[in-house]
């Protein structure tokens, strides 16, 4: 019989939901850098073998929404409650576990199996961990705690297990060699918006947005054309950079990042753009692909 369901992995920003999904994928499916608020949407990666599809789901850190954007990103988290068969709830050794009670309490009612990953255990001890372990027994008493170290892949096979044991009996849900529901256009908007979010410090990053106006894929090539929105002309100049060196350097890291991900040549033009305010514009974020409702 065949296994095939939804896990969505929730929990808040900068615990390592995106690099997890990465090592249960086995793709570069979720940018995961050390900012927080790097996921803006919901990625969907799909694992598969010849008797399960497991769809993983990677959604935004939970956070209180200062601004239209982030109330966004939060309605990304929320509905990932609803719509899963398993609830990947990810934590680490170094947040505090009363962090978002809101969202806990939601977590704690729900009827779906959850579990609850504490990552990074290799930044802590054994009788810090055992400490660790009973706080969240009490906080979400319905799940299975298991300690992990995604960057590492420890624990990350146990977790795929339990997985494909709760799943339930069902065919495939997309073509067995899809990866992704993600267009290839996303993943370019994606890996130019990491190169930022490395590189430029403070502000910048979140009032970042990437739009790709042309992609045109050749045998051998592919052709890209991509625009980085900011709020304000100042942004505008510090993305540019002294004659240029700045943008010339994100283009150049990531076209190297493209070629690896596309596995072609790529030819990259970015250009800047200011559309004041966009974080902030219903119109706008419609626009770029974010979920208001």
């Amino acid at each position: 019989m065949h296994k095939a369901g939804f896990v969505n992995i929730v929990g808040n920003p900068n615990v390592g939901k995106s690099t997890l999904m990465n090592a249960l994928v086995g793709e570069r499916i979720s940018i995961a850098t050390f900012k927080a608020q790097t996921t803006r949407h919901r990625i969907m990666g799909i694992y598969n073998t010849e008797e399960m599809q497991i769809v993983f789901s990677d959604t935004p850190g939970v956070v209180k929404p200062a601004y239209k954007l982030q109330e966004s990103m939060l309605n990304f988290s929320t509905s990932a409650l609803i719509d899963a068969d398993v609830l990947l709830y990810v934590t680490d050794t170094i947040e505090s576990p009363d962090k978002n009670s809101d969202f806990l309490a939601k977590v704690s009612k729900l009827k779906l199996p959850v579990l609850l990953l504490i990552n990074k255990i290799d930044q802590t001890n054994q009788e810090k961990l055992i400490e660790l372990v009973e706080t969240w027994k009490e906080l979400i008493p319905k799940a299975e705690i298991i300690p992990i170290s995604a960057l590492s892949k420890f624990n990350v096979d146990y977790v795929l297990k339990r997985i494909k044991e709760l799943l339930p009996d069902s065919p495939p849900y997309f073509d067995k060699d899809q990866l992704t529901d993600k267009p290839a256009r996303f993943f370019v908007n994606e890996i130019i918006r990491e190169k930022i979010l490395l590189y430029y410090d403070k502000e910048i990053p979140y009032s970042v947005e990437v739009v790709v106006e042309q992609f045109k894929e050749e045998a051998k090539l592919i052709r890209i054309h991509a625009v980085i929105y900011v709020e304000r002309d100042s942004q505008k100049g510090i993305i540019i950079g002294k004659q240029g060196k700045a943008l010339k350097k994100i283009s150049t890291e990531a076209r190297r990042d493209l070629e690896r991900f596309f596995g072609k040549s790529i030819y990259l033009e970015t250009f800047v753009k200011v559309d004041k305010d966009w974080r902030s514009s219903d119109k706008e974020l419609r626009n770029f692909g974010y979920q208001l409702d």
